[in-house]
C-alpha cells in the first residue's frame, strides 16, 4: 500500500522531471553489494551511498546529467542525493525505494 501511495504522489513528479531531458538517465542503486546481488533493476549501475562521491566519476563526469539514485527505503539514496548535489551535480533525484523507483522506470519507458 505504501509503494503505491508513493507512485501516485512520485510519479508525476519524477514525468515531469525528466520530460525535457533529452537522453536516459542515470540509475544508480546505492544498496550493499548484497541488496543489489539479490536483485536490482534493468540499467542500474551500483556504488554503495557512501562511496558516491569518489566513485561517481567513474560512471559520469557530466553534472547536468539526470541521475536517479535509489535504495530499499530513500534513506540511503537521500544521502547519495545530498553528497552528489554537493559535488555539484545539478540533476540529481532520490527515486525513493526499489518499487517506487521501478514504478518510474516503467512509466518513463512507456514515454
Amino acid at each position: 500500500m505504501k509503494a503505491i501511495l508513493l507512485t501516485i504522489i512520485l510519479l508525476p513528479i519524477f514525468s515531469f522531471a525528466i520530460s525535457d531531458q533529452g537522453p536516459s538517465p542515470m540509475i544508480i542503486d546505492v544498496r550493499t553489494p548484497a541488496e543489489y546481488n539479490t536483485g536490482h533493476l534493468d540499467k542500474a549501475n551500483h556504488i554503495e551511498w557512501q562511496d558516491i562521491g569518489s566513485q561517481i566519476s567513474a560512471l559520469t563526469t557530466d553534472k547536468d546529467k539526470t541521475i536517479y539514485v535509489y535504495c530499499q527505503s530513500g534513506n540511503r539514496s537521500g544521502k547519495a542525493k545530498t553528497i552528489l548535489d554537493q559535488l555539484g551535480y545539478s540533476n540529481v533525484i532520490n527515486a525513493g525505494g526499489v518499487e517506487a523507483a521501478q514504478a518510474f522506470i516503467n512509466a518513463h519507458e512507456e514515454m
